[in-house]
């Protein structure tokens, strides 16, 4: 099927979400199918404004520079798509374009849309393929062993989580007890990378909570004591998504701005609610740091394993439409543990849409407050090599398009 094909991303950045921008765009101008190559500027609010950009006139050093720029170089968005006529808008401009292939990456509600989408086409007999690029720092996403983005979070947060005990095992007497903010609405996967620092019992983190064991106040301020009175200072990572035993948050936005477009609540302010229950209960000084959108974005530190396989599913998932697949996603699979071999394969895009993958229970520690050797075993593959910015004057080089629009 001949035609012209259209990426997008979706959702929130991630340091390596370019690097599968880039193998989706260079494997789709390898492919003879595939006429021109488009990216929707700022995800499916792109296509709805018919803002798309023609690739082919861009520098290739600037495709190839995708691979070490973090952030979406193709623009996001966060818009939910509801109304019949929205979806119908992008079917026409599809159709006005004559857009076959429709590779968007991004999360479960972009795999929604691609899903919604393809299925519309479909019915009114328009014929086109759409194939989902799996992203999520939150590694939430289901039928896949891992999420790109994944990796090179927990390689950057670990690493901060070191440094940032190497600094409260030098100041304890002053500043005893450090709290950082991880992201992670429902899931505790980015948390529970930071415990990849933890080498000895001295080593940050020294407790973890997670949003799958419910807050107790009580356990864990003995066990915030257990750590003064054994080593004098603790260094503690908390969830952003961290529940009470109710369900409710331990932080939670309140007021006309609590809720964001998918109707998810907004979150922010765990690391402080921890720094101020230490404070007030154990009586010792806390300080709380919170890296918010700076941990997601840090291609400087990024997994190379990470960025690879970014890469590749964003390369398969052209490779699989132009053979005639649809309606779904591509997935990673751990072919092997040691070595660490890691392959491709298959979900629909509905699946992916309605699922949502959580820290499994039995790698959790028996006391809620960290994680086992199981997930260590997991996670530590995920993190291997470094990514290599470009750089100049001492600093990165990132991509920036000249964006032709058409």
């Amino acid at each position: 099927m001949k035609g012209n094909c259209v990426v997008a991303q979706s959702g929130g950045p991630t340091a390596v979400i370019n690097a599968s921008a880039c193998g989706v765009i260079q494997e789709a101008m390898k492919q003879s199918a595939i006429e021109n190559v488009y990216a929707a500027h700022n995800g499916i609010l792109g296509v709805l404004n018919e803002r798309l950009f023609d690739m082919g006139k861009e520098d290739s050093a600037a495709i190839e520079g995708l691979k070490t720029s973090p952030s979406s170089a193709l623009g996001s968005c966060r818009y939910k798509v509801k109304k019949d006529e929205d979806y119908a808008r992008i079917v026409e401009v599809f159709k006005k374009h004559n857009i076959r292939y429709f590779f968007y990456i991004g999360g479960n509600d972009s795999q929604d849309t691609a899903d919604k989408v393809w299925k519309l086409a479909e019915e009114t007999g328009y014929e086109m393929r759409a194939v989902g690029v799996p992203k999520t720092i939150d590694n939430d996403l289901a039928f896949t062993d891992h999420c790109p983005g994944y990796g090179s979070v927990i390689k950057y947060l670990a690493t901060m989580t070191m440094e940032a005990g190497r600094d409260t095992e030098a100041m304890y007497t002053a500043d005893t007890v450090n709290v950082i903010e991880a992201m992670g609405r429902n899931a505790g996967w980015i948390a529970a990378g930071t415990a990849l620092a933890r080498r000895s019992e001295e080593d940050a983190p020294h407790i973890i909570l997670l949003p799958e064991v419910p807050f107790d106040r009580d356990r864990f301020a003995a066990k915030v004591e257990y750590y003064l009175k054994r080593i004098g200072r603790a260094v503690i990572v908390v969830s952003e998504g961290t529940r009470n035993s109710d369900g409710s948050y331990i932080a939670e936005q309140k007021g006309d701005f609590a809720k964001d477009a998918f109707g998810h609540t907004q979150l922010g302010g765990a690391a402080n609610f921890i720094k101020e229950l230490i404070e007030h209960e154990i009586k010792v000084k806390a300080r709380f740091a919170i890296p918010s959108t700076i941990q997601r974005n840090g291609i400087h530190f990024a997994s190379l394993t990470d960025s690879k396989e970014a890469y590749l599913v964003g390369q398969k998932a052209v490779q699989l439409a132009v053979q005639g697949v649809t309606g779904k996603m591509v997935t990673l699979e751990r072919v092997s543990q040691e070595p660490y071999v890691c392959g491709t394969g298959l979900a629909k895009l509905s699946d992916v849409a309605n699922g949502e993958k959580f820290l499994p229970k039995e790698w959790i520690s028996d006391d809620g407050f960290f994680v086992n050797e199981k997930f260590i075993e997991y996670a530590r593959p995920l993190v291997m090599g470094e990514v290599q910015p470009l750089m100049k004057d001492g600093l990165p080089l990132f991509t920036r398009f000249s964006k032709y629009f058409i």
